[in-house]
């Protein structure tokens, strides 16, 4: 109640002083024929004056005078005239300054209750930032936000897909140590919709990795229980988040649910920090980096960033053009194949001679175990481990396309 108090003294006191500006109108301000009859009056006792002093005779001295009394009669038809036309009446100021008062204190009134957060107690940055904590760590936990989430709909499988993953299942649940076991488990489960038992085989899996585990293992867990919750990024995934930038700081998809979880927890400037600085670091094709570009403008406006700099240009990704695609459509089966055939053999070439990038050589495994080439997935994959033999987080970009062309170890 006390902000509309003050917004309404606000306006009522702009109001008093258009008011009082408007009804003064010009009534200290002289007409300028008000000037010029006092000078004439001055010019005409001063013939006065140089006659009794002898400086002009008595004939100079009448037409001196005829002269000024002319110019004082039109001077004084001037005023008049003036004062007819010195503005409107008080009546009229008094009404339109009645209008200006209703539009002032009415539409600022109604301009807040339509823009404004009406009832809404005082938020300092102080109690705003207390509050976003408060909402971090009481928040609702995986379980409780699973049965809040939307059911997901599990996509249809193909018959004999559907019975080996009932083995798969079977064959774990016979053998709880098996860790490659559970990593195939954990993917499957995952790419069937089912990420509660995907994150329930993925935290077996780091449980009998142990100390072993790697960002990407926690990373993945997160994502799979954060996919479980509709979105939602509970404090256990956020614990699962943490130790995996724990182990890599600049591990992507975890940079990206950490700014999702900040987003969610009311401190969408931090995720703004975090997010634009892991695009800067993104590589050429990561879907995460697609998914933060596709939301960093509304982010920018929920953490007040008006004038954000442009966002670090996406790499440009090594693949089929556009023209490439439209040719591939017309062809036949067969064609197709031999023309996905050649595009895999030309990146397969070109990492031998020249290199890449991590996900480029992932994806010429993953390509290669669909086409059913095995041997030759295992092949690359075993030279792409030795060339990242240093690097964690390609190795474990490798693994998985490893798993996802059926020839992990």
């Amino acid at each position: 109640m006390s902000f509309w108090v003050l917004i309404f003294l606000i306006a009522l006191l702009i109001a008093i002083f258009l008011g009082v500006t408007m009804l003064r109108g010009r009534r200290d301000d002289a007409p300028m024929a008000a000037y010029d009859l006092n000078v004439y009056r001055e010019q005409l006792a001063g013939v006065d004056r140089d006659l009794a002093r002898g400086v002009i005779a008595e004939a100079d001295a009448e037409r001196v005078r005829t002269e000024i009394s002319r110019r004082i009669l039109a001077a004084d038809a001037q005023m008049q005239g003036e004062a007819g036309t010195a503005g409107p009446s008080r009546m009229v100021s008094l009404t339109a300054l009645l209008l200006i008062s209703a539009v002032l204190i009415g539409g600022g009134l109604a301009m807040y209750r339509q823009m404004g957060a009406v009832g809404f107690p005082d938020m300092p940055l102080s109690a705003r930032l207390e509050m976003a904590e408060n909402l971090r760590h009481n928040r609702p936990g995986q379980i409780e936000a699973e049965g809040m989430a939307a059911p997901i709909e599990a996509p249809r499988l193909e018959e004999s897909y559907a019975a080996l993953l009932n083995q798969l299942r079977d064959t774990v649940a016979e053998r709880p140590d098996d860790l490659q076991g559970h990593m195939l488990l954990a993917q499957h489960e995952t790419n069937t919709g089912n990420f509660k038992a995907g994150y329930e085989a993925q935290s077996r899996v780091i449980a009998l990795s142990g100390d072993a585990a790697p960002a990407q293992a926690y990373s993945d867990l997160a994502e799979m229980m954060i996919l479980a919750a509709g979105g939602y990024v509970s404090p256990e995934a956020e614990a699962a988040l943490q130790q995996a930038l724990e182990r890599d700081p600049k591990l992507g998809p975890a940079r990206y649910y950490w700014g999702q979880m900040l987003a969610q927890t009311g401190r969408p400037d931090m995720a703004y920090r975090i997010w634009f600085d892991t695009l800067r670091d993104a590589p050429a094709g990561a879907p995460w980096a697609e998914a933060i570009r596709a939301q960093m403008d509304e982010l920018a406006f929920r953490a007040g960033v008006f004038n954000a700099p442009d966002l670090p240009a996406a790499p440009a990704v090594p693949g089929p053009s556009q023209d490439d695609v439209n040719a591939a459509a017309e062809l036949s089966p067969e064609e197709r194949q031999e023309m996905i055939r050649g595009m895999v053999g030309q990146l397969s070439d070109r990492l031998a001679s020249e290199g890449g990038a991590p996900e480029e050589w992932a994806r010429l495994i993953a390509a290669l175990g669909v086409l059913g080439e095995a041997q030759q997935a295992i092949n690359i994959r075993d030279e792409a481990m030795a060339v990242f033999a240093d690097n964690p987080a390609a190795l474990e970009m490798i693994d998985a396309a490893a798993l996802q062309a059926g020839i992990a170890q």
